[in-house]
């Protein structure tokens, strides 16, 4: 028979981590919809893009009851990231930690109801590098966490068994994943600093097409008034080189297209007709959607 004094230690330890995360996690509450957030930093709160309402006015319920109106300072829709202004002086703010959980440890979510603390044990699933969000966001690990996820829960803590934030806990596509530390770190300090989070644009439509020597992307369309127009792209065209280095795919294209790629000037390799063409085009940004 298992020793019961290891499961209430087990547990303490547990009770002890909530207790020390739940002062900085808060709930959110915009319009219609309710989620988590936490004090990133003295006056900024992070949450998760997906549970902020598009519009309306946002109220933040802190830890100890207290309501405070919130401004959105910026979001990023396609990391599920989103960052809010308000008062927070009084609060300490979370420290995010770069570990990556061992697939199947433990992990506990803080996060808030109505600014009453909550939490929920789980599990690692699963742990993979770095990914791409349907919506085009570089997500620098893939963690996912069995655990259930109450909608109002989404945007807060994960922690691991030894108290460290390993990221934030998000509803994904019948799953929960985590946001993780070093994601955030990245997206909400340019949120902080921009508002938002500039995207390369090339004003293309692209098909993947198999070529005798590798792949290429056809040109399916064409925005009249975006760089690739300008630069003299045409619909029909196919390209097969980005800087002097092959394309192995659309997706590897897009990928190029990160916020450091704005205002770049890339020579890019099209064949059109089956003759090579060399093109110089500065790349766009992103219009808001």
């Amino acid at each position: 028979m298992s020793d019961p004094s290891v499961l209430a230690t087990v547990s303490s330890a547990m009770a002890d981590i909530v207790a020390r995360a739940a002062p900085a996690v808060v709930s959110v509450h915009s319009h219609r919809s309710r989620g988590s957030g936490f004090v990133w930093k003295a006056g900024l709160i992070v949450t998760a893009d997906e549970a902020l309402a598009e519009e309306g006015d946002v109220m933040i319920r802190l830890a100890d009851g207290t309501e405070r109106s919130a401004t959105i300072a910026g979001r990023d829709h396609t990391t599920d990231i989103a960052l809010l202004r308000v008062e927070t002086s009084s609060i300490a703010p979370i420290k995010l930690s770069s570990a990556v959980p061992a697939l199947g440890s433990l992990a506990l979510v803080v996060a808030a109801e109505r600014g009453v603390p909550a939490a929920a044990l789980g599990a690692i699933s699963l742990v993979g590098g770095a990914w791409r969000s349907l919506r085009g966001g570089d997500i620098d690990a893939r963690i996912e966490l069995d655990v259930r996820l109450r909608p109002s829960h989404e945007g807060g803590l994960a922690l691991n068994a030894s108290g460290d934030t390993i990221g934030m806990a998000v509803l994904g596509a019948r799953r929960v994943l985590v946001i993780p530390a070093a994601t955030i770190e990245r997206v909400a300090s340019r949120l902080e600093t921009y508002g938002r989070i500039a995207r390369g644009y090339l004003g293309l439509g692209l098909q993947p097409v198999k070529l005798d020597d590798g792949i290429g992307a056809m040109v399916m369309s064409v925005d009249k008034s975006g760089p690739s127009a300008a630069a003299g792209i045409r619909q029909g065209d196919v390209i097969v080189g980005w800087n002097d280095e092959k394309i192995s795919g659309v997706r590897a294209l897009l990928r190029a297209l990160g916020p450091d790629s704005v205002g770049a000037t890339v020579d890019v390799a099209v064949r059109r007709g089956g003759e090579p063409v060399r093109v110089k085009l500065t790349v766009g940004e992103r219009p808001e959607t």
